[in-house]
């Protein structure tokens, strides 16, 4: 059984490299479901798509990030094709492997940060696809009011996800429990050539160097794209101004209007003011509301 750490750096565990402390940090398999976490609970996967207060996070985090694996499996008659994935499995190194297999499916996530169960969570997208199109169903742990916690699987049901959202992340679907944890995801694959696979993932990946993904610390888009604006977000920001605008070690990046990158020293809080003046020129030149992709998480203002 893993034991309860306390005053754990999350910086590392972030893509920002950003964070303050876990009073309490756990790391993931069913024996620590035996412990009497302190609330709330907060899990962490690949720490890719957040932002950690500067002061940390109370309660506990339960660490998934040794929660790893996948096995192939049947469903729908012997032509139909599908594998599951334990939640804390890192999406770059899965698809690789399974792209080299001749196993297809998820090579759209190429290059991608994060783990399995984060990009479930966040109904993970890109180029033109996301999870919800391949997801069949999804192993969870939901914890009662008792404090027992019960196994379950969750099927995917179409109005259950839209875009970047999913009965786990807002707004929650009566379904799924707000204590959830992601245990493993069931998507559908087919065969293919691997040397196809293989260009496919190498594409995405180059087309992320160059759109300079890996230069800095980042979370990725910090915004939602939303279609009703007529072009990305990226291109929006571009358009006010605001491409390398800075606050302290936090930076829009010189390069991609959407990203914000730490430069080397940056706190979360310089990263949060970044945000808040972009959206703040957003809504006073153009009257729209910018929506964060990134979660705030911890203990903010």
């Amino acid at each position: 059984m893993h034991k309860i750490l306390h005053n754990v750096p999350l910086a590392p565990y972030t893509t920002f490299n950003i964070g303050g402390p876990a009073d309490n940090f756990i790391v993931f398999d069913k024996t620590v479901l035996q412990n009497d976490f302190i609330k709330p609970l907060f899990i962490l996967g690949g720490g890719a798509n957040i932002l950690v207060s500067d002061r940390g996070v109370r309660g506990t985090v339960v660490y998934m990030g040794e929660w790893t694996g996948w096995g192939k499996s049947s469903r729908g008659g012997a032509e139909a094709r599908s594998i599951c994935i334990k939640s804390g499995t890192p999406i770059e190194p899965l698809v690789d492997d399974l792209c080299k297999r001749g196993i297809g499916g998820l090579e759209f996530l190429a290059g991608m940060p994060g783990t399995i169960g984060g990009a479930v969570y966040m109904n993970a997208r890109a180029y033109d696809k996301e999870i919800a199109d391949i997801l069949i169903e999804t192993e969870v742990l939901e914890q009662d009011e008792t404090g027992a916690w019960t196994q379950k699987t969750i099927s995917r049901f179409p109005n259950d996800f839209s875009y970047k959202r999913s009965p786990f992340y807002a707004p929650p679907r009566p379904r799924v429990s707000s204590s959830s944890i992601i245990l493993s995801a069931t998507f559908k694959t087919y065969v293919a050539s691997p040397s196809e696979l293989i260009a496919i993932t190498e594409a995405h990946k180059q087309d992320r160097t160059d759109k300079g993904h890996y230069r800095y610390p980042s979370a990725g888009s910090v915004f939602k794209n939303n279609r009703a604006f007529g072009k990305p977000t990226g291109k929006i920001i571009e358009e006010l101004g605001l491409r390398g605008l800075q606050i302290g070690g936090a930076q829009i990046a010189p390069w991609h209007g959407n990203f914000i990158i730490n430069t080397g020293n940056a706190t979360a809080n310089d990263v949060r003011e970044l945000i808040t003046t972009v959206q703040v020129k957003a809504k006073a030149a153009l009257g729209i509301d910018l929506e964060p992709e990134v979660l705030f998480v911890g203990d903010w203002d």
